[in-house]
């Protein structure tokens, strides 16, 4: 089985580890064909007998074990992935500016009353849509400069999350498949 892993603030505003030191990690701790994708936490690898969740608490486990890294893993398989990307709500989004929509992995599922409770505090431009514990965040305008921050998404939600753009998205199901 093929796995994405998405960690949560390496090397962005958090831990800072090598790419080369996660590729020997992996290989260090039994994944096969350990490769990352930028420097940002993008693990592809494969591996047999676990699920996406107890595979994301091997990995926290593993890391915090073997590298001192304290951080959140987001699993999915290729087949997860691929669904995640035909369910887009916002096709018109991923074609025009693929850099401004972001998928957000959330550790578990929300409810619709934290969903309203985030759309309540949305004061920009940016909006949503939640497909279980995966959200479709739309920021129009530059996301460096949102106030619709992690911490707040996290906050309302009630649940961790981190997120990639679209075109981060694409590559890492590309990758996945076998595709270089």
């Amino acid at each position: 089985m093929t796995y994405l892993a998405f960690l949560r603030a390496i090397n962005v505003g958090g831990a800072k580890v090598a790419m080369a030191d996660l590729r020997q990690w992996m290989s260090d701790i039994g994944l096969k064909g350990g490769k990352t994708l930028l420097n940002t936490g993008n693990l592809i690898f494969e591996s047999e007998g676990k699920s996406a969740r107890e595979m994301e608490a091997f990995l926290k486990e593993e890391a915090e074990k073997r590298l001192g890294l304290k951080t959140e893993f987001f699993v999915r398989t290729c087949e997860e992935l691929e669904a995640i990307i035909a369910k887009n709500p916002y096709p018109q989004e991923a074609i025009d500016d693929p850099s401004h929509l972001l998928v957000l992995f959330a550790s578990s599922n929300t409810t619709t009353e934290c969903e309203a409770n985030l759309r309540a505090v949305i004061k920009g431009r940016e909006y949503f849509h939640c497909e279980g514990s995966n959200f479709y965040f739309v920021y129009p305008d530059n996301i460096g400069d949102s106030k619709l921050t992690t911490k707040i998404i996290e906050r309302q939600l009630g649940v961790n999350v981190t997120g990639r753009n679209w075109n981060t998205v694409q590559k890492m199901l590309a990758l996945g498949n076998g595709s270089s």
